[in-house]
């Protein structure tokens, strides 16, 4: 089961928290009450930093078979969104 303290608690128990984690323990860390963010075992971070990685993956390969042939913005054409037309002249 995790555990759920507020930020006060967290503040005072880091080291606590860290050592949990490391022996795979979430903690859950509220604000007023509400949740607001979790310390959690590294693992679980990268686990969840790759299933993101591979969500965003799969929706981009969806976006580009649904568009098929359609024309795609060049690098150039990003830069001067972003930075104006002069941007194109350093690229």
């Amino acid at each position: 089961m995790n555990e759920s303290m507020s930020v006060r608690e967290a503040r005072a128990n880091l080291a606590k928290l860290l050592d949990q984690a490391e022996e795979g323990e979430a903690t859950v860390i509220t604000r007023g009450g509400a949740p607001v963010a979790a310390v959690v075992p590294i693992e679980e971070y990268e686990a969840l930093e790759e299933a993101a990685d591979e969500l965003l993956a799969r929706k981009a390969l969806r976006t580009l078979a649904e568009e098929g042939d359609e024309p795609r913005a060049t690098l150039a054409d990003v830069l001067a969104d972003l930075f104006g037309p002069s941007a194109t002249d350093v690229a």
